[in-house]
């Protein structure tokens, strides 16, 4: 179903799919879509968006905490020596989305990731170089527009899960790339469209990163 922008109950124009939840609005007013370049993070998110798939994002989005909780706030080199227990354990977390499959892969993936930390060329980089580093910006009057997959994120998908990372189908990736700002989908006439690559996300982590953390110096459901 097309839709067009949404005139929240602040008068203020946005995207049509958080509507007037609090949560969602605050999500789609500072996070989704604008760059994000930290390493940590974007796995976070890539493992979030995964555990997403045949849900609704604002579901993940109420279980973020906590999943960072049960996840060591995803840090991947503790996330990739879980063993049977900890898989036991966070099958047993009703605060998280409990999937056998989908957790095994967060380590899967968490593997993946320090592999291409220590040996190049960072994951930060390895996703933005498929955009040329800046976000590619899109100009969609409605949600018909957006599509569901692009023919960039099939290879982003075909390159991910060749490295070990796993539920990163084209759908997946697409719409984590619109997350992290790879792609700016806002609508055109949403308050963040024009705004939004000028942004910085809210910082939350007071823990050290693990490994390099590389800088560069909808109809659908959102992710």
């Amino acid at each position: 179903m097309s839709r067009g922008p949404h005139t929240g109950a602040d008068g203020v124009v946005r995207c049509p799919w958080p509507g007037d939840d609090p949560l969602y609005v605050a999500y789609h007013d500072t996070e989704w879509g604008v760059p994000e370049y930290d390493d940590r993070a974007l796995f976070e998110k890539l493992i979030l968006d995964g555990f997403q798939a045949g849900l609704s994002w604002i579901t993940i989005l109420r279980k973020r905490d906590n999943f960072r909780r049960a996840f060591d706030d995803f840090d991947p080199a503790k996330i990739a020596r879980y063993d049977a227990d900890k898989i036991a354990e966070l099958m047993n977390d009703v605060g998280i989305v409990r999937n056998r499959a989908k957790i095994e892969g967060a380590i899967g993936s968490a593997k993946a990731w320090l592999k291409i930390q220590d040996e190049g060329p960072g994951f930060s980089k390895l996703l933005w170089d498929f955009v040329g580093g800046a976000p590619k910006v899109n100009s969609f009057k409605t949600t018909a527009g957006v599509p569901a997959s692009t023919p960039l994120s099939v290879k982003i998908s075909k390159d991910l899960a060749a490295r070990g990372f796993k539920f990163v189908g084209p759908t997946i990736v697409y719409a984590f790339m619109q997350a992290v700002g790879m792609v700016n989908d806002h609508l055109v006439d949403c308050h963040c469209h024009a705004r939004c690559g000028q942004m910085t996300k809210p910082a939350r982590r007071s823990a050290a990163p693990t490994r390099s953390t590389s800088r560069l110096s909808a109809a659908r459901r959102p992710a």
